[in-house]
């Protein structure tokens, strides 16, 4: 079956789908997106990636093309149109179409919206989970503002690029501090030498990751200790366990950072607990 795309208020074959040679998100990246997974047809955390959405077009100063209640049925008629029962949809939204210049075009231009949807194999993720995956190291390279969604991900790529590069999953972004950030497209976290669940704090240096956001509860509801404090790559190397989330793939333990291995070099409990936990809830 043929995929379909939403483009500006059409559902149009993904092959064919079209923006302007003018779109500012072509020309300057001036756009944010989402990614929400989906599970048996249904939007998983639908509610919290739009409100970061909203966030994130207000970082922006930019404006929907449209209200919460048309986009979410665009996301769901996506979703559908494609035959997602397990799967991403992408939400992605630009200034508009305007004559190439820097500064913002007149407030009647009319903002772009993209939505698509893909399946995905279950099975690829549960064989990560299982096993575990390596990440590596690079210098923080990305702007000011990694709190807001943005399509400008040149490092990222950059950084995902080097991790394949280097036989890893991931790579983790490191400040001039020594501190981890997060990862190239998730969140990263460490149960550290003392047994304590750590993750970097919100803040302009990470992007509020959703995953990152519903996880908190539920250290508190297994009794997980939870300290939302930076650590450094030493920290991480000499972790009982490290694990990475983001939207598309839950809770994925680590097993090793830049080839040191982490623990017993084996996905620990914690990442386990917690993973099973997230997707269970989510189920419900």
């Amino acid at each position: 079956m043929p995929r379909i795309a939403y483009v500006n208020g059409r559902y149009v074959p993904h092959a064919t789908g079209q923006v302007h040679i003018e779109d500012r998100g072509f020309q300057f990246a001036d756009g944010v997106y989402e990614v929400c997974a989906v599970r048996g047809g249904q939007l998983i955390d639908e509610e919290p990636h739009l409100r970061r959405l909203d966030r994130s077009l207000n970082e922006l100063r930019m404006r929907s093309p449209v209200g919460s209640a048309a986009l979410r049925h665009v996301m769901r008629e996506t979703v559908r149109r494609n035959r997602v029962a397990d799967g991403l949809v992408y939400v992605q939204i630009s200034r508009g179409v305007a004559p190439r210049d820097h500064g913002f075009p007149s407030a009647e231009t009319e903002p772009t919206l993209v939505v698509t949807a893909r399946s995905i194999a279950l099975e690829k993720y549960a064989a990560w989970a299982a096993t575990g995956v390596k990440v590596v190291t690079i210098p923080e390279s990305r702007w000011a503002r990694c709190d807001i969604k943005s399509t400008a991900l040149l490092a990222n790529v950059l950084a995902k690029q080097h991790a394949r590069e280097k036989g890893a999953f991931e790579s983790w972004f490191v400040d001039r501090d020594g501190f981890v950030t997060e990862g190239a497209s998730t969140n990263a976290w460490i149960v550290d030498a003392a047994g304590k669940l750590r993750t970097r704090p919100l803040g302009h240096a990470i992007l509020p990751g959703i995953t990152r956001g519903e996880i908190l509860p539920l250290c508190r509801q297994l009794g997980i200790e939870l300290d939302e404090r930076a650590f450094t790559v030493e920290e991480a190397k000499a972790a009982r366990e490290a694990f990475l989330t983001a939207a598309s793939i839950g809770v994925l333990p680590i097993t090793a950072v830049d080839d040191c291995k982490i623990g017993t070099g084996r996905p620990g409990p914690i990442a386990a607990r917690l993973g099973e936990a997230y997707w269970t809830s989510r189920s419900e």
